[in-house]
């Protein structure tokens, strides 16, 4: 029997076995240091043992220290500690109430309160044997808890494999936090024969589970992985459950694949009751020169359309450095089966929406001040009989070159570009012949610049030759068109220091002029190719067209004014408040209009007036309104406003006017419910809810004054439990004029575990509908393991 050693002593036995000095122990922790030690600041230094993950490298050298009310044991051999016994090395801590440590094997036997802390990951039980630094060995009846993502459970045993690897027995898995009453039982809870734990992929395996909710058994699982963390893993993801009047019963099952950490690939295979069998899949890449991804899915048979359905889109996006220069490579092709693919399938994507799919290559190269491409570009137009579009020009190819020199010398900048595009079509709907088209524009100017405002004085040259396929109504074959444009833009910018409101600010008054002159050359017998008007607003009203393209330019002798007044904060700079004014003044009337167009005779324009407000970043305000003092009214309108004083909490309004066409409200929201008896909830930070027990009001809501009625709604619930989150929407989408697609979405998400639909998922239809929508749950950071440091 050895003599009891005093716990102050304990300290120095323990590290003495490290090969540290006894003397220099003698101090700790009880006894004072030299008054000379706290002469000095202490020197600082990085140190490896504070970094998230300890190196390899070091691991071997990491000392061992063990203490207790009583030690007893041999040097270098084995050490027995009791009473309030603990064991530490790097990240690793044991406590118990008696613990055995082998010295040469590094082995841990302990029994009693055992507790495990490594690396804020914690397990607790009532026996431990264990090889310290290789993290080998078993615990008995254990309890334990999860760092990454606070999920915790029970086992009848845990095996340790090694440092990253677990076996649970018999376990329990939740994220629900754990009542201190011992009735508590958790909202859901799975129950596994075995699960497996992978910290270094950090995804977890269960096998043969079943999956409780509310105490109800709601579904058996016989193999599924799970999250550890964020991080990408390969498995199963949740399977989503459809309900739909022209699909039937959907059940689609997807399979994520990361083959690497810059590319992954999504499998999934569907199957519709009154359609038939889906298979499609997701590939996407990452490249330091190149980027991409490419996504299909076929229907071998639609017993609705009696005929093979599929779908396919591909981008790329790549830069290449060669010895004659820069060269890129950018794909963008998209295809369907059929014409009624995009009625059918159009709630799979934004781009199935579309009736009009391009498939479009580029290839580019650019050296010094010179570039060049090819290009085609080829559409696939979806018909439709009751509402038929004419089909866009196919650009096969387009050949164009540019010459910008980037030192003229003088402050001159000029450029030339040279473009050659054979444009064709069905010209039985087009009612125009094909074409090929080449232009020539060059263009200098001279910008003179100072502190206080700018003239820039701008010349161009325009020169077009058009080949066609067949007569024009004239009956020529070929055309040509050569006009020059002057343009002169001018601006003042004045500050001063202001105040408003009890707030100072530097305010800006910012006076410009912009006068362009383009000669009248009759236009009316060229065809359209590529060329439409562009919108009327601040942008455009200081530019030197009035179209966008190359088949008209506009004949202008026009002088344009507008005025700009900022209040930017002085410290920061930020933009408190913008009032804008502008307006057209024509000297002679527009001929040149596009066919069908009606010649422009005002002398003055509508004027434009546009005003920004973000006085606080919670409140924010923005219109823009076409007003024509003609007639006293305006002709379009744009204003909203939005009030975003936190997370989680959003509304978001805006009126937008067409005179004649449409006029509609739109209102969007995120808000909490429980704000409305008072329960204001708690600021957590972004991606992790306001607490639980909580209910969410999101949904946009989107009304056409002219027709009376409801154009888009979303309206949806989510009720935020902590460990899950329950999500209900109702969404009507228009897709056409006179027809719309109603769903029912319902989600549960259990959370650090899976999500679980009803339906394509409510948070898509949020994020795509909702202005600043927030996910409850979105793990931005990963938990240091010094937030769980013992």
């Amino acid at each position: 029997m050895r003599a009891p050693v005093p716990r102050a002593l304990a300290y120095g036995v323990a590290l003495a076995w490290c090969g540290l000095p006894l003397s220099v122990l003698a101090q700790a922790p009880d006894a004072a240091p030299p008054a000379s030690a706290w002469d000095a600041p202490p020197a600082l230094r990085t140190s490896p043992l504070l970094q998230e993950k300890i190196p390899e490298a070091v691991r071997p050298q990491l000392p061992v220290f063990v203490t207790g009310d009583r030690i007893s044991g041999q040097t270098d051999l084995n050490a027995v500690i009791e009473g309030n016994a603990e064991l530490r090395r790097g990240d690793t801590v044991i406590r118990a109430d008696r613990l055995d440590y082998n010295v040469p094997e590094d082995l841990a036997k302990a029994n009693g309160k055992v507790r495990i802390n490594r690396a804020g990951n914690v397990y607790e039980g009532t026996a431990l044997e264990l090889r310290v630094d290789a993290f080998e060995g078993f615990f008995s009846d254990a309890r334990y808890q999860f760092l990454a993502t606070q999920a915790h459970g029970d086992a009848t045993r845990v095996d340790f494999i090694d440092r990253d690897r677990a076996v649970v027995h018999n376990a329990t898995y939740t994220t629900c936090e754990r009542g201190n009453e011992e009735s508590w039982q958790p909202d859901w809870v799975l129950r596994a024969a075995t699960i497996r734990i992978d910290n270094e992929e950090e995804v977890g395996t269960a096998e043969d589970a079943v999956l409780e909710f509310k105490g109800v058994s709601v579904l058996p699982i016989p193999y599924i992985t799970f999250p550890l963390s964020d991080k990408r893993k390969s498995g199963l993801l949740p399977p989503t459950i459809g309900l739909d009047s022209r699909d039937g019963v959907a059940y689609i099952q997807p399979y994520y694949w990361n083959i690497a950490p810059n590319r992954d690939a999504t499998l999934r295979a569907a199957l519709m009751t009154k359609r038939g069998a889906n298979l499609g899949g997701e590939f996407r890449y990452l490249e330091p020169s190149y980027t991409g991804q490419i996504s299909a899915d076929v229907m071998p048979t639609d017993r609705l359309r009696d005929r093979m359905r599929w779908s396919f889109s591909g981008q790329h996006q790549g830069a290449f450095d060669t010895a004659i220069g820069g060269l890129g490579l950018n794909l963008n092709v998209n295809r369907v089966s059929d014409d009624n693919y995009w009625r059918d399938f159009g709630r799979a994507s934004d781009l199935l929406r579309q009736r009009l799919l391009p498939g479009d290559a580029t290839l580019s190269w650019a050296r010094n001040d010179m570039s060049a491409s090819v290009r085609t570009l080829k559409w696939q137009t979806l018909q439709d009989v009751t509402s038929p579009i004419v089909p866009p020009y196919d650009r096969l190819p387009q050949l164009q070159w540019r010459y910008a020199p980037s030192q003229l010398g003088g402050g001159l900048d000029a450029s030339v570009e040279l473009d050659t595009t054979r444009f064709q079509a069905a010209r039985e709907l087009t009612g125009q012949p094909n074409a090929n088209r080449s232009y020539a524009m060059a263009q200098i100017s001279r910008p003179f610049l100072a502190p206080g405002g700018f003239v820039t004085p701008r010349l161009q040259l325009h020169a077009t030759q058009y080949q066609f396929d067949s007569a024009l109504s004239n009956g020529q074959r070929s055309a040509n068109r050569t006009l020059p444009t002057f343009s002169l833009d001018s601006g003042l910018v004045f500050e001063r220091d202001a105040a408003y409101f009890g707030r100072a600010f530097l305010q800006t008054l910012e006076p410009r002029a912009f006068y362009t002159y383009t000669p009248y050359r009759d236009q009316s017998m060229l065809p359209v190719y590529d060329t439409a008007a562009n919108d009327f607003n601040f942008a455009t009203i200081y530019t030197e067209n009035a179209f966008g393209g190359n088949d008209r330019l506009a004949d202008n002798n026009l002088l344009t004014l507008g005025v700009t007044t900022r209040l930017l904060d002085p410290n920061t700079g930020a933009e408190a408040a913008r009032f804008g004014i502008a307006q057209r003044l024509r000297f002679s009337d527009q001929k040149v209009t596009l066919p069908g167009g009606t010649p422009v005779s005002e002398r003055l324009s509508d004027l434009l007036l546009g005003a920004g407000i973000s006085w606080t970043p919670q409140w924010g305000f923005d219109s823009t309104v076409q007003y024509n003092p003609k007639t006293g009214r305006s002709i379009r309108s744009t204003i909203g406003a939005r009030y975003s004083p936190g997370n989680y909490r959003t509304v978001s309004a805006a009126y937008r006017l067409q005179r004649g066409t449409s006029e509609q409200i739109d209102i969007g929201w995120q808000w909490p419910l429980n704000d409305l008896w008072g329960d204001k909830g708690k600021d957590l930070g972004a991606g992790r809810g306001q607490g639980g027990g909580r209910w969410y009001s999101v949904g946009r809501l989107n009304y056409s004054l002219q027709d009376r009625k409801l154009v888009d709604t979303v309206v949806g619930l989510e009720y935020d439990s902590c460990c899950w989150i329950g999500r209900v929407v109702l969404e009507r989408l228009q897709s056409s004029v006179t027809t719309s697609n109603t769903r029912l979405l319902f989600q549960i998400e259990f959370v650090g575990f899976s999500r679980l639909s009803l339906g394509s998922s409510p948070l898509d239809t949020f994020k795509q509908n909702v202005p600043r929508y927030q996910n409850l749950r979105e793990q931005v950071t990963t938990p240091s393991r010094f937030s769980n440091y013992d």
